[in-house]
């Protein structure tokens, strides 16, 4: 009947290097001379220690090209946003970033004690806003007030009050002035017959006015001739904003 057993240990014997004795495995001298037992050297473990990888060269230049590309991109960006320089104006211009737009280019009649307004808004992003323009301002032909002739000459009039107040003033300082009361001004002309609209918008989005008042006139309606624009530049450019109401209505309307 076969039974599992244990297969006997073998023994490797050794033999002395001097006297040829045969010896057990484990031995540390001879039995019979008493010689030390040499063992055989082992053979060094060598490891090898390898270079940190280094990416391939093509791949170091992509990603170097992916980090200057967007940087140059942004730089090209507020150059042509922020400079001054013809290119860049020519930029603003082409992406509708820089608005000119007339405020008023006609002639106007303003009676007397009264005034006459224009109303004008700028949209949200604006930037770098100013009004500037001419106006003169003379008696209107249909008006006899203030005129005086001249004993020696019927046709010649002297002492003509052909004087005009011109004023750009915010939304707050409009309703404040028109009901008689003082208030700070973005331009002013005082009383002048001629003058030269200079002046420069808080950014932002708000609503303005361009003022032409004849309140002082006691009996002379005065004729203008003015052109007065509105110079900005905006970070939101008209076809973008027009896009965006679009957009917004559409939602709105689901």
């Amino acid at each position: 009947m076969p039974t599992n057993s244990t297969p006997p240990t073998t023994k490797v014997l050794l033999g002395c290097s001097k006297c040829g004795a045969t010896l057990p495995d484990e031995a540390e001298f001879c039995l019979k001379c008493g010689k030390p037992v040499s063992f055989p050297a082992k053979e060094p473990v060598v490891v090898q220690v390898l270079p940190p990888t280094k990416l391939p060269q093509s791949r170091r230049k992509r990603r170097l090209l992916l980090w200057i590309l967007p940087s140059l991109l942004l730089g090209l960006m507020l150059w042509a946003v922020t400079s001054d320089n013809p290119g860049a104006q020519l930029v603003q211009d082409f992406v509708g970033m820089k608005q000119d737009r007339t405020i008023l280019d006609s002639g106007l009649s303003v009676s007397p004690h009264t005034f006459r307004y224009y109303k004008f808004a700028l949209p949200e992003g604006s930037v770098n806003v100013a009004v500037f323009g001419q106006f003169k301002s003379d008696v209107d032909s249909q008006s006899s007030g203030d005129r005086k002739n001249h004993p020696g000459d019927k046709n010649k009039v002297t002492e003509v009050d052909n004087n005009i107040e011109v004023y750009v003033l915010t939304d707050s300082a409009f309703t404040v002035w028109q009901n008689g009361y003082a208030t700070s001004s973005l331009y002013e002309s005082g009383k002048v017959a001629e003058g030269t609209v200079q002046a420069e918008i808080p950014a932002g989005a708000g609503i303005y006015y361009l003022v032409f008042s004849n309140k002082s006139a006691l009996k002379t309606s005065k004729a203008v001739h003015a052109t007065v624009l509105l110079r900005y530049k905006s970070w939101l450019p008209d076809w973008f904003r027009r896009m965006k109401d679009r957009v917004s209505d559409w939602v709105g309307s689901d």
